[in-house]
């Protein structure tokens, strides 16, 4: 309620790309204050008893997960405050989406708030550092046992300037620079924000980014590093069945489903939050089905409730993710939804 209130009469005063920064700046710099901290942590994101199990005892990464519900890219563009997020209660955090090199983004303004269908509009651009200023913000939180403790994923997308036809280069330089330094990886192309992006989804574009990305990655960190990929909402049934095929043919490790829609009438960009839940469940079950039960599928779009994620979790999701939904209902929300899973008997694995 006191959040509610705070967002009611502060935050949605603000411009959503002002407050959103304030807001990562004021996670990032508690988390650095020890006892601060820990009282935070104590208050509103501690940890679920049940974490997810590690891959020897059917989870989806090497090492156990504490949460089910993690932190989605897009939020932490720039990997600043994973620590932070830590602290309120995410299970994982993925940061990102990192190119190979530095750029703005597009111009603003680029982010819009629909609190009455508790949805975000954003038409951002990978707006980010680069991938070597990714690599060393990254390498620093590994430098501490604190850092290490914490299941961080690297979210990387195509450098708008690069053309299409050199995209495969452009993933794998980002993702030579991060994959030591991550414990997964999620190849982007489904972002509505950069031109072109979405046609990389195709079988045959996909294909050769993918296989560069894994070779680079795998190098670089000197061990296998998971690879999925993220697809948008927006894909028709036959094109979501031939990405499913791909990951098994290329025995890839998951799927992050989804991202934002454009199918939507409020302007440019994409449109996160609740009303993307019914077709996120489709595409969710859609791969689930058409996969197996081999390869991860990390489920995010329009989770807001307990009931949401349980609905997620039946679709054939193993993670979940959130981003909207965390900006609505404030900082005691991941932890509160991610200790609700841990003790659910349905889904204990």
């Amino acid at each position: 309620m006191l959040y509610d209130l705070l967002y009611k009469t502060v935050f949605a005063r603000i411009d959503p790309e002002t407050i959103h920064d304030v807001c990562m700046e004021a996670i990032e710099a508690t988390s650095k204050v020890p006892l601060v901290r820990d009282v935070v942590r104590q208050a509103v994101g501690r940890r679920p008893a049940f974490p997810v199990p590690s891959a020897n005892q059917g989870g989806p990464f090497v090492r156990p997960v504490p949460g089910i519900l993690g932190l989605a890219a897009g939020m932490d563009k720039e990997g600043q405050a994973v620590e932070g997020m830590d602290m309120l209660g995410f299970g994982f955090v993925e940061v990102g989406t990192f190119t190979a090199r530095p750029q703005p983004g597009n111009d603003k303004p680029r982010m819009w708030r629909y609190p009455t269908i508790r949805a975000v509009r954003n038409r951002m651009g990978f707006n980010n550092s680069g991938a070597d200023e990714a690599a060393a913000r990254l390498r620093h939180l590994r430098s501490t046992v604190r850092g290490r403790s914490i299941v961080v994923g690297a979210n990387i997308g195509k450098t708008k300037t690069t053309p299409l036809e050199q995209a495969a280069q452009d993933y794998a330089y980002s993702a030579s620079k991060v994959a030591r330094w991550v414990d997964y990886l999620v190849v982007n192309v489904s972002s509505p924000n950069t031109p072109g992006l979405r046609s990389l989804q195709e079988v045959e574009s996909l294909r050769p980014i993918l296989t560069a990305v894994r070779e680079a990655a795998d190098a670089a960190a000197h061990r296998h590093v998971p690879l999925l990929v993220k697809i948008a909402p927006d894909l028709a049934d036959e094109d979501i069945d031939a990405v499913a095929d791909l990951v098994l043919d290329m025995k890839l490790d998951g799927v992050v489903a989804t991202n934002t829609t454009i199918d939507h009438d409020l302007g440019e960009g994409g449109l996160s939050g609740a009303p993307l839940l019914p077709r996120s469940l489709q595409v969710v079950r859609r791969l689930r089905n058409r996969m197996g039960e081999g390869p991860t599928i990390i489920g995010v779009g329009g989770i807001s409730s307990i009931m949401d994620a349980e609905l997620m979790l039946d679709a054939g999701a193993d993670l979940l993710q959130a981003y909207t939904a965390f900006i609505y209902n404030g900082p005691a929300w991941p932890g509160r939804i991610n200790r609700a899973l841990a003790t659910s008997p349905r889904h204990l694995r």
